[in-house]
């Protein structure tokens, strides 16, 4: 299993999953706000860019946008490099649970309006909450559905 904390950057390597024996959920080390050197975050940012570049495996891409906050320059900005780098993603709002729900409302309309700023269409988007237990089984139905469809698609088990 992979160590989980309340301070950001404690996964620092690439932890992969194997899910009923057919696909590969894979954890990466988070790309904004960590706290580490600056250097470490450098080698981070590297690693995951390199990885998420090079395995043609990968299918698609969960990013991770802490919800109870206004939209963050790097948020926007790597899925900007999702996007020219055309690889497939959904975002998942975290953290929902620390604001109010107007506030996190509030928030997500305010990412939606940036990324239109760019973008044609938004993708998939989910709104979590551990706490409230809130968007955990849209967001595992969603899962279960790219990754039959994908295992349809390909003989090589996908990475998500």
């Amino acid at each position: 299993m992979a160590k989980v904390s309340q301070t950001p950057g404690k996964t620092q390597n690439i932890n992969l999953f194997l899910i009923d024996e057919s696909w590969h959920l894979v954890d990466l080390p988070g790309y904004g706000y960590a706290r580490v050197s600056k250097t470490t975050r450098e080698v981070f940012d590297k690693m995951i860019r390199y990885y998420i570049t090079k395995r043609p495996q990968l299918s698609l891409l969960f990013v991770l946008v802490d919800g109870s906050i206004s939209p963050q320059k790097i948020d926007l900005d790597f899925i900007d490099w999702l996007g020219e780098h055309q690889v497939p993603f959904a975002i998942v709002f975290t953290k929902t649970d620390k604001e109010k729900n107007l506030q996190v409302q509030k928030n997500i309309r305010q990412f939606k309006q940036k990324m239109l700023e760019k973008w044609e269409a938004l993708p998939e988007m989910f709104v979590t909450s551990a706490e409230k237990n809130r968007g955990g089984r849209e967001l595992l139905d969603y899962i279960k559905l790219c990754s039959t469809t994908m295992a349809e698609e390909s003989q090589e088990e996908p990475e998500v």
